[in-house]
């Protein structure tokens, strides 16, 4: 890793007191919000936007100090310091005798050991300080606890006003550094924490061996939002409200509230509104389209993540670090496929699972690209050479090996179908987390082409993909009616797309344990949790980049 400040960091000149705050709460914590722009709402800062909604708002006039400092009471008061290097929006200030007293409001209630959170005490006292600054007399300040309707005072004696200047120090250097400081350890600020999922604390502690205990899991085991797809043609997607509307010639075909949309998706010839496309570019929630075959054609969302940082890195990567997660990604990848075969055939070739073990061995070794593409390339050929064995039911599949644009066969074009909503899903996360997911390590960017979310893939093709495919035609979910030949290739009809949709999404539901942190969630949360942890690896905070393989 890199040395722990970095002068080409530009350190802004006035540091916001919330970002004090969250500094003393803790210092990566404020790293992800301040310098990778990170940020994700929960519960409890939902909460606290409702708490603040009436002294958001400005009122009151607040004239110089010089003239009197006429402060009767004012709300949402802004100061700023370029000598002390600090901004803050007090919520609340009141007249104090000949000086004035800054109010803070906080949600909660107070502690039963002094008169606020020590993240608090500094947060206020910054505003103190600013007051002063400005020329208003300020000796005290206080914290409006609303769940008690109380009242704390606080003075602003010479031992806080040390300790905040101290903490603008440590802050300030913090913020000087291109990397985050590590997570906190088994610290109970973390389940409530609102970037938990972006930071995975006990997760990363894991992989750099700060804790040997099993992880905590502190994200849920599935995300609450869900994709939607529209794929019958001529339909036509807006909103109304907050309910996201599918209609055709008026009439209604289906509807969902936005909050519990995590994609639009669409295929073929389908019409969007652009209220409903700004809308969500404010709840980043991405729009892909698709041709009506399936193809990923591309998507849409607002402005991508602030995180410059981690995309640089990616795309300044070494190539002993690119190396090292293109040998992971292939390695679990041919265990995954040897796994699948392995529960699923009726004739197990044991010459085959030898050799698929032998060759992911040899990929986890690999000592260049070359080498890695010869032994991914030797893995595929015997793994299709025993795919057909895992089929079976009514319909007679006949799959001679891996073929595509177009597919000439049913078998092939599930496969293909599927591996295009793999790798959507993979777009939009590795989006999300701030990659550019066509900048890739393995596969080489091309043009038109996500190769990083094609790296990310590779070890979930056999355990998401391949499986669902498998499912399909075993479970006989998809019938040959389900397919039209046209001239060379196969397609799915409209009813045999929504059936793999169907399964694919009830795939990604499914729940298995991560075999690093020991910890069940569902395979969706798995592709988030992996990127992040892509992220954390091309950031230096993990020591390698261990793919996801079931046992």
């Amino acid at each position: 890793m890199a040395s722990e400040t970095n002068p080409d960091v530009d350190v802004p000149a006035l540091v916001p007191a919330r970002m004090v705050n969250e500094y003393v709460y803790c210092p990566r914590l404020f790293h992800l919000e301040w310098v990778q722009s990170e940020f994700r709402g929960n519960a409890d800062t939902a909460e606290g936007q409702w708490r603040h909604r009436s002294v958001d708002q400005k009122k009151g006039k607040v004239a110089a100090p010089e003239i009197g400092g006429g402060v009767r009471r004012a709300s949402s008061v802004m100061l700023g310091s370029e000598e002390l290097g600090l901004v803050a929006v007090i919520d609340l200030l009141e007249a104090d005798g000949d000086g004035v007293v800054p109010i803070d409001t906080k949600k909660g209630r107070a502690p039963l050991h002094g008169p606020a959170w020590d993240s608090d005490l500094v947060q206020l006292c910054v505003q103190g300080m600013l007051l002063r600054e400005h020329g208003y007399r300020c000796t005290r300040g206080m914290i409006y606890f609303a769940e008690t309707n109380e009242r704390r005072v606080v003075e602003f004696d010479d031992q806080l006003i040390e300790r905040t200047k101290a903490v603008i120090r440590g802050l300030k250097l913090v913020a000087s550094s291109a990397f985050a400081p590590p997570p906190l350890i088994d610290s109970p600020k973390c389940p409530r924490c609102s970037l938990v999922s972006i930071c995975l604390p006990d997760e990363t502690n894991v992989m750099t061996d700060r804790i040997v205990a099993p992880p905590r899991r502190l994200i849920p085991s599935s995300t609450a939002a869900q994709p939607v797809y529209v794929t019958e043609q001529g339909t036509f997607v807006g909103m109304d409200g907050g309910r996201l509307r599918v209609s055709k010639k008026s009439e209604m075909v289906k509807e969902a509230r936005l909050i519990d949309v995590s994609q639009v998706n669409l295929y073929g010839n389908i019409q969007i509104s652009s209220q409903l496309i700004r809308e969500c570019f404010r709840r980043e929630v991405p729009i892909l389209w698709f041709s009506y075959g399936g193809w990923f054609a591309g998507m849409a969302q607002g402005h991508p993540s602030k995180n410059v940082g981690l995309r640089l890195r990616q795309m300044t990567a070494p190539d002993d670090v690119a190396l090292s997660a293109a040998r992971a990604a292939v390695a679990g990848k041919i265990r995954n496929c040897r796994t699948l075969l392995m529960r699923n055939s009726r004739q197990r070739n044991e010459t085959a699972m030898q050799s698929l073990r032998t060759l992911g061995a040899k990929a986890l070794n690999a000592d260049r690209f070359e080498s890695l593409l010869g032994f991914e390339g030797a893995a595929a050929r015997t793994y299709f050479g025993e795919f057909q064995t895992m089929l079976r039911g009514e319909m007679n599949f006949d799959f001679e090996g891996r073929n595509r644009r177009p597919p000439r066969d049913p078998v092939n074009c599930l496969l293909s179908f599927v591996y295009s909503l793999l790798v959507k899903d993979l777009t939009a996360t590795l989006t999300g987390v701030g990659m550019d997911p066509y900048f890739g390590f393995y596969h080489k960017p091309r043009f038109g082409r996500p190769a990083l979310a094609l790296d990310l893939a590779e070890e979930f093709r056999p355990l998401i993909a391949d499986s669902v495919v498998v499912g399909l035609i075993n479970n006989g979910e998809v019938k040959s009616q389900d397919f039209i030949e046209r001239a060379m290739g196969v397609a799915l009809t409209d009813d045999g797309r929504r059936s793999v949709i169907s399964a694919y999404e009830r795939r990604l539901e499914t729940e298995v344990t991560h075999p690093t942190f020991g910890y069940k969630v569902t395979y969706r949360r798995i592709l988030q949790v992996q990127a992040r942890i892509f992220a954390a690896f091309l950031m230096g905070e993990v020591p390698a980049y261990v793919a996801f393989t079931n046992r």
